[in-house]
């Protein structure tokens, strides 16, 4: 019976421990803002201390600040295409990138 809790335990503490992982952004996030200079900037404020984005456009501060913002919901949303934004085809690693820099933006 013991035996089979020491299981049990040891896959729950992996289990959790590969959700924490999985929660962190794989990308690099200082190549992440380069890119988010390069491609962002005509609509999004991107700069950690700007707050009031342009024409109702959320900065990546703003976004960063929302509870609602995880690095899944990111991912997803930069590969969807979105009737607002251009139409940018991101490879994985600029993705994970992106969501990186966004992401350090969050205060702690």
């Amino acid at each position: 019976m013991r035996t089979k809790l020491t299981i049990a335990a040891t896959g729950a503490v992996a289990v959790l421990a590969g959700a924490a992982v999985a929660a962190k952004p794989a990308g690099d996030a200082d190549r992440g803002h380069v890119l988010a200079k390069t491609w962002c900037t005509g609509c999004h404020l991107i700069e950690a201390q700007e707050m009031t984005a342009k024409d109702a456009v959320p900065s990546f501060s703003a976004i960063a600040a929302n509870k609602s913002t995880t690095v899944p919901a990111l991912k997803a949303f930069l590969q969807t295409r979105h009737q607002n934004m251009p139409n940018w085809w991101l490879t994985r690693q600029q993705i994970d990138d992106t969501v990186a820099y966004i992401m350090s933006l969050r205060a702690t």
